[in-house]
């Protein structure tokens, strides 16, 4: 999953960014609203933090009132060092879809985050599972037939994207897009190694049905079934 980090405050921007690779996401940087608004229209994010107060033409609240108006609905996590209610109810008016007041623990940072990524799939409940395979996102934990399969951060990550995007057409652009920050080097077969990699994890050690599909000339996708 990937996400953008609109801060003009270069430790607190800096220090979220280390905190999200850590817990594999890929983050991408932006420290003012002009760059944060180019950043947010060009690509797509699948969540924003978003400083209310940004140096440049447009501030946050700016921003979330361009992304809604242009129909794009990325979760957008608001940090403001104001804690009128009054603010926190013009953030939410104006397109965010949670607040976060200054200083926060990386802790509570992470946690909304990751509320937010669970809001589409809510019916569904914060466990993924397709068959016999299941994701936990809050524990990290992968299990495919009851037993747990150990994953590197990047193939956790390129997991969960799979199975978030469950029967979906996923081409290489599209995967590198989410899985991967911007100034990762990703080099043309990177998604091939690393769908090589969950293959031989997944898959390949079990009896059961195949679920990493590969269409050629399209991309990939992960389901129970192959058509």
């Amino acid at each position: 999953m990937r996400i953008l980090i609109v801060e003009d405050e270069h430790k607190i921007a800096n220090s979220i960014k280390k905190g999200l690779e850590q817990e594999s996401y890929a983050a991408d940087v932006a420290y003012d609203g002009d760059e944060g608004l180019a950043s947010a229209m060009a690509e797509n994010y699948d969540a924003i933090i978003l400083d209310r107060m940004l140096p440049g033409s447009v501030d946050g609240m700016g921003i979330c009132r361009e992304l809604r108006q242009t129909q794009k609905h990325t979760p957008i996590l608001m940090l403001t060092a104001k804690d009128q209610i009054r603010d926190r109810v013009e953030g939410l008016n104006a397109g965010a879809d949670d607040y976060l007041v200054k200083p926060f623990s990386f802790e509570e940072l992470l946690a909304r985050i990751r509320a937010l990524l669970r809001r589409p799939q809510a019916t569904a409940g914060p466990i993924l599972q397709v068959a016999d395979l299941i994701l936990n996102p809050a524990t990290y934990e992968v299990k495919r037939a009851g037993k747990l399969i150990r994953l590197s951060q990047k193939e956790f990550a390129l997991l969960e994207y799979l199975m978030r995007n469950t029967g979906q057409v996923l081409s290489k652009d599209n995967i590198i897009s989410h899985v991967w920050d911007f100034d990762a080097d990703v080099l043309p077969n990177t998604v091939e190694v690393y769908i090589g990699y969950l293959r031989n994890k997944i898959d390949r050690p079990f009896k059961s049905v195949t679920l990493i599909h590969t269409l050629r000339g399209f991309g990939y996708k992960l389901a129970s079934k192959s058509t």
